[in-house]
């Protein structure tokens, strides 16, 4: 899955919004584009911070020097598989990247709900995973890291796990001061005072109790001079529900003091902002290694951690995906070399796919992947043409590939007799490959592999006379040039009805700074073909071409002279002698051609057949089309279709493929 870096990105500053930035209509939306504060305080360039042997009259401002830091907040770990630690050790080598100040939590720190046994175990997991952390990390607690379950009740240890808490993480709830800012933890398990049950579901079970607000009172006075206060706690109580409103005891107490910035917390598993109320941000992560349904992975339902980086009077808050974090010292040039090897490495597929009209059939495929780089790489091969008729078995191979290494995947595809009568899709494979660095798996973009096919597609000779349907915007027909060569002499001919003529058109066309073609471009019938790099072009002097008319035109090089045709008179010769310049652009049928093979300038009308020969097939003043060649190079009917193919009658097979959806129309 791919996701952005900065999933929620913001400069949340008091008192206002700052105005929205100017529209750009190069950019196309305003997601991220809004700042939730004045820009940076910034002083003028003085000699002694700044210096250049340039003269220039832009004088750029510099950041102010007043201190700044930044912390991380991780989500919940618990809830999850076990195998979620390795989300955390994903989140922690991210953290040693940015180096941090510190790193808070929200709590659910382990699964727990377990033994003192199973706690003691996940406990020592989860430190040794955390204690890899450049930074200090500070805990707060969570229901799983407090709630006791065990077959025999009678053992349960009072207070639960709290006594193993504060023995192996830390207090229940503490404060700590850094740069002129305070963070308080506070504690969202305590129970209900009358029962002593623990849960998150009753509102009597989720009241502060009076130690705890007392030690608060005295805590906020205490921090009363702090720039910036946080707190943090596991429960996001100020949603209600079953926490009731004692929040609101809570809040209170924080408007009042006038300086708190942020609370954060987590539990819910989604990624939620509720603010600022009364100027404090409330800010709720879902997971870093916990349950995640990754129902809306940008709308908040996934792994990440918060960066929080503090100013003077501001905080900006941002959530990064865990694991999505460059690091700059990995990506070498041999790294670059290795994984570019990978992604171009080709796919074999044998043998071709045999393909005829009105025949059903089944063919067995071998995909052949090379392993090119120097390290291992996992491989998954996927059927992945959407709504394909073909039936593929097995629907996908998947294996680890060792260096210089091949595999041979085997799939057997399988289609009926319909498959040729409608529309259908060429079958194509997806490769997804990781390359196996050490200690981190590359992606590799997903490739699309096409099944080569092998076309037995037969001219149907008991239909009526056809012709194929161009609407002037998207419709074209595209022959693959490996199909067909021409090293010297040439005829291109082309039956066609226009409905209008407008702008530059093409009609046959593999023109782009080389190979030749037609156009009838205004109504003015031009034939051009590229010798040594130059075009030479023969054309009508003005407009001849009529609408709602069927004319023919032939282009013909013989070497030594070019000819046009119109309706089998000649129309212009120019002479020159040279070497044809050819491309590997496919010729384009009711269309120009760009240069990265694409249909352009199209052509509205109807068009009857197009053929293409190796020789020089008329001279002198008047001639008549040929009807049959045997030789012929391309030769298209267009009389039928078969799904998006339109049979070649030569040799060649050089069948013609549509886009835009060309439909074929009698006529007489």
């Amino acid at each position: 899955m791919k996701r952005s870096w900065l999933l929620l990105f913001g400069l949340c500053a008091s008192p206002a919004l700052a105005d929205p930035p100017p529209v750009n209509p190069n950019i196309g939306h305003n997601h991220h584009l809004h700042r939730h504060g004045e820009k940076h305080e910034t002083v003028e360039a003085t000699p002694d911070r700044f210096d250049t042997s340039r003269k220039s009259k832009v004088k750029l401002p510099l950041p102010n020097e007043k201190d700044a830091f930044s912390f991380i907040v991780y989500g919940d770990r618990t809830g999850g598989p076990d195998d979620g630690v390795a989300i955390l050790a994903d989140a922690v080598r991210d953290t040693n990247l940015l180096e941090p100040d510190f790193v808070m939590t929200v709590g659910d720190l382990i699964n727990g709900y377990s033994n003192e046994d199973v706690w003691m175990t996940q406990m020592k997991e989860y430190k040794s995973i955390m204690n890899e952390l450049a930074c200090p990390w500070f805990p707060v607690a969570g229901n799983h890291d407090i709630y006791w379950r065990g077959p025999d009740k009678s053992k349960k240890p009072e207070g639960e796990m709290e006594t193993s808490y504060e023995m192996h993480f830390g207090p229940l709830w503490y404060a700590f001061e850094h740069k002129n800012s305070w963070f308080i933890v506070l504690y969202s398990d305590e129970g209900d005072p009358k029962t002593g049950e623990r849960t998150f579901g009753k509102p009597a079970a989720q009241k502060m109790s009076p130690e705890q607000f007392t030690w608060l009172d005295g805590m906020l006075k205490k921090a009363k001079d702090a720039e910036h206060v946080f707190l943090f706690i596991h429960h996001p109580r100020w949603l209600g529900r079953g926490y009731g409103d004692d929040w609101e005891r809570v809040h209170k107490r924080l408007k009042d003091a006038g300086n708190v910035s942020a609370v954060f917390a987590g539990h819910i598993h989604t990624m939620r902002y509720d603010g600022p109320r009364d100027g404090i941000e409330y800010v709720t992560l879902a997971t870093t290694g916990g349950n995640q349904s990754g129902a809306i992975p940008q709308a908040g339902y996934l792994h990440h951690y918060d960066i929080v980086t503090v100013r003077n009077g501001r905080i900006a808050l941002a959530a990064v995906p865990v694991g999505e974090v460059l690091d700059v010292r990995e990506i070498t040039g041999d790294l670059i070399a290795q994984v570019n090897k990978v992604k171009s490495s080709p796919v074999k597929i044998t043998p071709p796919l045999p393909l005829k009209n009105d025949q059903g059939g089944q063919h067995e495929i071998t995909m052949t992947l090379t392993n090119p780089s120097d390290r291992s790489i996992t491989a998954v091969l996927s059927h992945g043409t959407k709504g394909s008729a073909f039936d593929c078995q097995p629907d996908h191979h998947h294996a680890t590939i060792k260096a210089g290494e091949s595999k041979d995947f085997t799939f057997t595809l399988s289609w009926n007799a319909s498959l040729t009568t409608g529309s259908f899709a060429t079958p194509a494979f997806h490769l997804d490959t990781e390359y196996l660095a050490k200690g981190f798996a590359y992606e590799i973009p997903r490739r699309s592999v096409p099944v080569p096919l092998d076309f037995q597609l037969d001219r149907n000779k008991s239909l009526p006379n056809g012709a194929a349907r161009f609407n002037g915007k998207n419709q074209a027909l595209s022959i693959p040039s490996k199909r067909f060569k021409v090293t010297k002499n040439v005829t291109l001919e082309c039956r066609f009805k226009a409905d209008t003529f407008a702008g530059r058109t093409g009609l046959v066309t593999k023109t782009e700074g080389s190979g030749y073609g037609i156009f009838i471009s205004e109504g003015r019938p031009e034939f051009i073909i590229n010798l040594d790099g130059k075009y030479l072009a023969v054309a009508a002097s003005s407009p001849l071409l009529k609408t709602d008319t069927w004319h023919t035109l032939a282009g013909v090089y013989d070497g030594k002279e070019a000819r046009l045709y119109l309706d089998g008179k000649l129309l212009a010769t120019e002479a020159r002698q040279g070497k044809l310049k050819d491309n590997r652009l496919p010729l384009i049928v009711g269309a120009d051609v760009n240069g990265k093979g694409q249909a352009v300038d199209h052509f509205t009308g109807q068009i009857d057949w197009v053929r293409l020969s190796p020789k020089a097939l008329y001279s002198g003043p008047e001639v008549t089309p040929l009807k049959e060649m045997k030789d012929a190079l391309i030769d298209l009917p267009l009389n039928e279709s078969i799904g998006p193919w339109h049979p070649d009658s030569s040799p060649s097979k050089a069948h013609a493929m549509a886009t835009g959806g060309v439909i074929i129309e009698t006529i007489q």
